[in-house]
């Protein structure tokens, strides 16, 4: 019961960050995000005249699941649904007022994920669901996240197993071909310096 808790709690995948943008620059943040989860962000960004900013948000092959850019808008949302298991990049640009130094701006970020992001408020009016259903549904949503998360952390741990496993094999069969070679280099040199001293009629 204890460990249910505890997944129940790691899987409220909800968090706020603040962070300084620099002028004329970006800053870029980074998450590991499973396949079909549906995430979403609310953004806000402190005020200054003449400013705007970009917001991008691209998974490592390079495609853009997300994009709004040169806005004035201190606050808004985005969201996107993960096509696959990747290491998604959010980057958020600052853009000061042209023949201006310039100054960084702050930036709140609240990102969502999985069961934290649907909206069951909507899914409540749309199927007509009473508070408790909402709630039991909401719980039932989170009993297969978790059970999905703990899937997917036993597939990675039979994948770890099986990629050091492979790999003392490897490191075995390496050692074991350096003694053999190290063996026959030796036994080499014995007879090529027994040979030259013959040669040099030092032993007989």
């Amino acid at each position: 019961m204890r460990i249910i808790l505890v997944a129940a709690v790691v899987l409220q995948c909800a968090y706020a960050i603040r962070f300084n943008v620099p002028p004329n620059g970006k800053q870029c943040l980074k998450e590991e995000i499973h396949k079909n989860i549906v995430v979403t962000g609310e953004y806000e960004v402190t005020e200054g005249v003449g400013y705007s900013q970009s917001i991008h948000v691209t998974d490592t092959r390079g495609h853009t699941l997300y994009k709004r850019e040169n806005f004035h808008d201190v606050k808004g949302k985005f969201a996107f649904t993960t096509e696959e298991y990747d290491i998604f990049e959010i980057c958020v640009s600052n853009h000061a007022p042209q023949n201006q130094v310039g100054e960084k701006r702050e930036v709140s970020l609240i990102m969502k994920h999985g069961v934290e992001a649907k909206n069951y408020e909507e899914l409540a009016k749309a199927e007509k669901l009473k508070p408790l259903e909402v709630e039991l549904r909401r719980l039932e949503d989170l009993s297969d996240a978790i059970v999905k998360d703990f899937a997917f952390m036993r597939q990675r741990e039979e994948e770890m197993r099986n990629t050091n496993e492979s790999t003392n094999s490897r490191v075995l069969y390496l050692s074991i071909f350096s003694m053999l070679c190290l063996l026959g280099l030796a036994m080499w040199q014995v007879l090529f310096l027994r040979n030259y001293f013959k040669a040099k009629k030092l032993i007989e």
